[in-house]
């Protein structure tokens, strides 16, 4: 969105644009509480998962945990980038991630490096690095399991790593499976995002409108007309309200109301001849 289409409804960004700056965040009470969770999980380590249905807001959460995490100096916080990846290329992203060079075709010697950082940074800070993985559900079985035992040692009996993984409802049911049951049964602090009521969704349209300097951009009857038809997701929400807002800045609108969201989403109308095609019969 321009900077002149921003001047015409006093926006200083685009309210509904996946790229919000850090402090239009909207932080449910129950994403707040789970960084506070994660926080004091680093220093013990373990695992912990963001799981939910698609557009309910995990990555978001995640984006903010990383944001709460980054901002404890002696935190050392990491995002793996690649879930879709062989154990080869899990090492060498994860050494490139933590300062580590690692060889491929030398396993034991990566999975020793990065344990032997991983107590390094435990010793100065007395915290365990995190990993942030997000669409944990694609991880491959091996890496997973690799993972698990990478993270932890004397027997099982010490994490020296702290992993979140975020991922739809396919990670849970992942876990229920016998490759997977030893990591489900580790999974200390879990964060469900389910979808949202009809009045947090209007409450996190209100906190994005008004973040972004304009709060009665949108009409009462609008948001509630939005709120209604978004099915309690978060990302149907967001495109909807775009969609809408686009077509206001076509027509130069003063205000968001219904009227344009019926002109955007509202059926065509058939013609008299769409009628008398659809009555013929075919000879």
């Amino acid at each position: 969105m321009n900077r002149k289409t921003l001047a015409l409804y006093g926006l200083k960004w685009n309210p509904f644009s996946p790229e919000q700056p850090a402090e239009a965040r909207w932080r449910p009470s129950k994403v707040a509480h789970f960084c506070w969770r994660i926080e004091q999980m680093a220093e013990e380590g373990g695992f912990a998962t963001i799981q939910g249905p698609p557009g309910t807001g995990k990555s978001v959460a995640l984006e903010l945990l990383d944001e709460h995490l980054t901002n404890i100096p002696e935190v050392v916080v990491r995002a793996l980038e690649h879930p879709q990846c062989s154990i080869s290329d899990f090492y060498r992203e994860a050494g490139s991630l933590f300062g580590v060079g690692l060889s491929a075709s030398n396993r034991w010697g990566g999975f020793k490096a990065l344990r032997e950082r991983w107590k390094a940074q435990i010793d100065a800070s007395l915290y365990r690095p995190v990993l942030l993985i997000d669409e944990a559900q694609l991880l491959p079985v091996d890496v997973l399991s690799e993972l698990r035992l990478l993270a932890s040692t004397e027997f099982d009996s010490k994490a020296i790593l702290t992993v979140v993984l975020c991922g739809d409802d396919r990670l849970t049911e992942r876990f229920r499976t016998p490759d997977l049951l030893p990591l489900g049964s580790r999974i200390r602090v879990r964060l469900t995002m389910e979808p949202l009521t009809a009045e947090e969704l209007s409450d996190f349209l209100r906190h994005c409108l008004e973040k972004a300097g304009n709060p009665s951009l949108m009409t009462p009857e609008l948001i509630d007309t939005l709120t209604a038809h978004a099915m309690g997701n978060c990302r149907a929400l967001m495109t909807m309200a775009g969609e809408v807002l686009a077509a206001g800045v076509r027509k130069q609108a003063k205000q968001l109301d219904e009227k344009l969201y019926l002109e955007v989403f509202a059926p065509p109308q058939r013609t008299g001849s769409d009628r008398t095609q659809t009555r013929r019969k075919p000879r």
